[in-house]
């Protein structure tokens, strides 16, 4: 008997949006996705015999149908990334195997592609739009690349590849948030933080205290009380504890002991990732071949801008020309002015980030600790809506307590338009690092999608929502998130991808917002957003003592200006290490006993490092973006992106600056193309719409530093 959609929040979505995340909980989750599996398997035969070559039969009937699981399944798929348990663990596990078999069946239905091939090709497929086209498009190519054409074994063993991919996939990404909340480095001794600026000693207090109340399941013992100046003091692998803890702690062994356990995190035990490795990428090559691609870099590429590995070395391969001899550079000053300082002997990677802020202090008498204080988040959350204002006409309002939410922190935000007030979408803010239930990184992800199709009873569309999750500072005591600029860097990168996604005004489902956005496309909005950390008007907008209310000083400002190419060709070394590195494991490479993923890595390690990785070293272990998340054998797309971006803001400078009229013009220019459009368009196409021209590198070389 089926359960009533009032006592699941996850049957109820249909007519209960937002989500209602205060009342989902683990048992929910696999009554409601089998009931809803189940309904559209009971259903499938006779929408496949129903189904018509045409746009309202073929894809907009069957977004509706789908859409119940859709909302469901995206629900869960969110909590276990920021409220994950044991339990909401395992009732993920129990279901997704049936979620996958369903989205395999529906992929590889004959009856469903011959009809969308049939409106492409017959008399109606003439009167599409470009939009509509791209859908069409996008829908069959998808069926063929989920083995549509296959038959027999070949279907068989495809299917069996799916199937396992999506559960090795979710067990990656378990080993990592495991792996990364195991360590803890207990430390007692003044001594052995010395060095650490007092936001980290705090941090460092707090996470103590909260560890050991949450082992006696009970608040915190008055024995156990700890204080940033006497400790205890927990340091974990976490990025705002580990960030600051190799910068500034002046043990050497500490800092020794706490980056070996970094670089070989979920490698051994039980939350081992090897051998989930080896699996993926066999499998992952297997598909391939069974698809009639030469390897899975070529499947890859069939949804991207990029039209082949070759392109994209070729692009990679400039930007290394550029990087690498700076990256010696860098490493040189830095050896030489350790040595300098007291230091003797080969700087190690454990000695690098402590050396590179010394460096930094010293050259540019700035440091993440000055700035710290003028960067609390609501101030810079002020600033950052002010500037979506500027730019593109939008206003963002607080709605807190307007959706229900899964944790106290999470902030719900609404956007309408400047000037008439209309309602255009709204996001979710998660904005602190929760190590035990919460994945590292950040990242955008669609709560609801713009859509006319799916608007609800009395609505003309139903508007976009999107989740916007960061992993900063979080307050201590009294005290606000006091942000590093790397953080206000990740916030308004966030936010850009969220812009895309809520500010299309593409009403066809499937290519609103991000959707069928090609993804090494995807990172334009949110990297170009960073660039306006950079603008010393915008930047006076978003800081802001947090006790004294005084903006960014002149003299800090010129200083952070002058730091931004700091180190610029190590960094852009390390990121084409871990594009490059991610390309020579899908281009044609099979592990073996003679040839490791690892030893793949340290043959790319050979180019694109200055320092040769510890022998230890398992990164790809934790490397989720290709291995539990979207970006196989699609790494480089964040350098693809970056010159479509820096490129794009390009025009702002080339507009003037300092011209608030051309500024608002040219922003308006961004979000009609960039932001509105979104998948509607080929990307190529919506870039030369808003540059005029297309995409060249000169502005990324010359943001970076790197024209010389």
């Amino acid at each position: 008997m089926s359960e009533p959609a009032a006592s699941n929040p996850l049957l109820a979505l249909q007519t209960h949006l937002p989500p209602s995340f205060d009342e989902i909980a683990p048992e929910h989750v696999e009554p409601a996705i089998s009931q809803l599996l189940e309904d559209l398997h009971q259903a499938m035969a006779q929408i496949e015999a129903d189904v018509q070559p045409t746009w309202s039969s073929r894809i907009e009937d069957l977004t509706r149908r789908f859409e119940p699981l859709q909302l469901a399944w995206g629900a869960v798929g969110h909590l276990t990334g920021v409220r994950n348990s044991p339990e909401l663990r395992a009732a993920h596990e129990a279901v997704q195997p049936a979620v996958v078999e369903l989205l395999t069946r529906v992929g590889q239905s004959q009856p469903l592609y011959a009809a969308a091939v049939a409106l492409r090709d017959g008399p109606d497929g003439s009167s599409l739009d470009e939009a509509q086209r791209r859908v069409l498009d996008a829908s069959i190519r998808g069926a063929e690349l989920s083995g549509v054409a296959l038959e027999g074994s070949q279907k068989a063993r495809f299917n069996e590849i799916q199937m396992e991919l999506a559960e090795l996939s979710t067990t990656f990404s378990n080993n990592v948030l495991d792996a990364t909340k195991a360590y803890e480095l207990i430390l007692r001794s003044p001594a052995e933080v010395d060095g650490l600026p007092t936001t980290a000693r705090e941090l460092a207090a707090q996470s103590y205290r909260e560890a050991r109340g949450a082992e006696a399941g009970a608040p915190q013992a008055a024995e156990d009380e700890a204080t940033a100046e006497q400790g205890p003091w927990r340091i974990t692998l976490d990025g705002p504890s580990l960030s600051p803890f190799l910068q500034h702690a002046t043990r050497r062994d500490l800092r020794e002991q706490v980056y070996r356990a970094y670089v070989s995190r979920a490698s051994e035990g039980d939350t081992d990732n090897r051998r989930v490795i080896d699996r993926i990428l066999v499998l992952r090559a297997e598909k391939a071949g069974l698809l009639g691609f030469a390897d899975f870099a070529s499947l890859s590429l069939a949804r991207k801008m990029a039209d082949s590995v070759a392109e994209i070395r070729d692009l990679l391969g400039e930007l290394r020309e550029r990087a690498w001899p700076a990256a010696q550079r860098d490493h040189a000053e830095l050896q030489a002015f350790a040595v300098e300082h007291g230091f003797e002997g080969e700087l190690r990677h454990w000695d690098v980030g402590f050396w590179a802020e010394r460096l930094r202090e010293h050259r540019y008498a700035i440091t993440d600790e000055q700035l710290r204080p003028y960067f609390p988040l609501p101030k810079v959350l002020d600033g950052l809506f002010a500037l979506a204002e500027r730019l593109f006409e939008v206003k963002v309002v607080a709605a807190d307590g307007e959706a229900p939410v899964w944790h106290e922190d999470v902030r719900f935000f609404r956007i309408v338009d400047a000037s008439s007030g209309a309602p255009r979408a709204a996001f979710y803010l998660d904005p602190y690092s929760r190590p035990a239930e919460k994945r590292g990184g950040a990242w955008m992800a669609d709560c609801l999608g713009r859509s006319t199709t799916l608007a609800g009873p009395g609505e003309v569309v139903r508007l976009p929502i999107a989740y916007l999750v960061c992993n900063g500072t979080p307050p201590v005591g009294e005290r606000p998130s006091l942000m590093t600029f790397r953080e206000v860097e990740t916030l308004f990168h966030e936010f850009g991808h969220g812009l895309q996604h809520m500010l299309t005004t593409v009403d066809r489902d499937g290519a609103a917002g991000i959707d069928n956005v090609e993804w090494d496309a995807v990172e334009l909005p949110s990297q170009f957003m960073e660039n306006w950390c950079y603008h010393q008007p915008t930047l006076r907008g978003f800081s802001g003592h947090w006790e004294t209310g005084d903006p960014l000083p002149q003299a800090l400002f010129d200083k952070l200006l002058a730091a931004r190419t700091y180190r610029a060709g190590s960094d852009t070394l390390r990121q084409l290490y871990f594009g490059l590195t991610d390309l020579a494991l899908h281009d044609g490479y099979q592990p073996s006993i003679e040839r490791s993923p690892f030893d793949v890595q340290r043959e790319v390690a050979e180019s694109c490092t200055v320092l040769t990785p510890l022998p230890e070293d398992r990164f790809l272990c934790a490397f989720s973006h290709i291995f539990a998340g979207g970006y196989a054998a699609g790494y480089y797309s964040y350098k693809w992106a970056e010159v479509l971006s820096a490129d794009a803001f390009g025009a702002f400078e080339d507009a003037g600056l300092e011209d608030d009229a051309a500024v608002r013009a040219t922003g308006r220019r961004f979000r009609d193309t960039v932001l509105a459009l979104g998948g509607s368009r080929h990307p190529m196409k919506v870039f030369e719409a808003f540059r005029g021209r297309g995409p060249a590198t000169e502005a990324l070389l010359r943001h970076a530093g790197l024209t010389g």
